[in-house]
């Protein structure tokens, strides 16, 4: 009689911007804990903001810290993008059946995704065709809840481990509103909704009299169609947007051959 063949666990390397010690990727870590193989590659010190900034010139350190017993965790010098890297080159030596990014602390919907070092983490790994998704929970607070978005992640991430043919560099923008998990809704399937911050620098000066620069601005949404992932949280929906790195726009494309070439 022959053996059964033993399936292979998934590898799921977990990431984040937050830094390694955040409790958001803590919850997001509980969350995969039976899902496979459970491999943590972060920041040392917050890096939000980052967007897809990687280190060159210097040199990366890569350190084995303590986390969730049974979790290989490492700290990492570097950016989310940077981490990611290392992580398939040096902790992996190979690349993982998916990659998984956050939770963030705050909102990464709209334009936060530009310069969002969580998105620009799960974006790297789709660049290198491995399927990835980044979480962020709309609370900034380093005592939110993330009980929602510990459900949704899982639920997600089994989704995606099943359905990973759907797109060669599948990527997933998930926003979670920060409600108790039985208020929310469901998941909707959006766009990315067109708004940006309307920016402006506050001018200060510190002890010596030097001027110095803090940005602060108002977050304004110009997109009131129903179809967006701004829509979709603030009637507590969690928010799938499926993103892509390559940012040809292709419908202008289209106009400039007819005028330039």
């Amino acid at each position: 009689m022959s053996k059964a063949k033993k399936i292979k666990e998934p590898i799921i390397l977990i990431t984040n911007d937050d830094g390694v010690t955040a409790p958001g990727i803590k919850a997001l870590t509980e969350a995969m804990i039976g899902l496979g193989k459970v491999y943590v590659v972060a920041p040392d010190k917050p890096q939000s903001g980052m967007g897809h900034a990687i280190t060159i010139g210097h040199p990366l350190r890569l350190s084995k810290v303590h986390g969730i017993e049974g979790v290989e965790t490492y700290s990492c010098s570097g950016t989310p993008v940077d981490c990611v890297k290392l992580a398939v080159d040096v902790v992996l030596h190979g690349k993982p059946d998916i990659c998984i990014s956050g939770v963030n602390h705050g909102a990464n919907h709209s334009i936060n995704v530009i310069y969002s070092g969580t998105m620009s983490a799960a974006l790297e790994a789709s660049i290198e065709s491995i399927p990835s998704v980044g979480f962020s929970l709309l609370d900034y607070s380093i005592e939110a809840d993330f009980t929602a978005a510990k459900i949704y992640a899982r639920k997600i991430v089994e989704f995606v481990l099943k359905n990973k043919n759907l797109d060669k560099h599948l990527c997933l923008n998930v926003n979670i509103p920060a409600v108790d998990a039985k208020i929310i809704k469901g998941i909707k399937v959006c766009k990315q909704a067109y708004a940006k911050y309307e920016e402006k620098f506050d001018a200060r000066k510190d002890p010596h009299g030097r001027r110095y620069f803090w940005l602060t601005g108002e977050f304004k949404n110009f997109d009131k169609s129903k179809d967006t992932d701004v829509w979709a949280l603030k009637n507590n929906y969690v928010s799938v947007v499926p993103v892509q790195f390559d940012l040809t726009h292709y419908e202008l494309k289209t106009k400039l051959e007819k005028k330039l070439s």
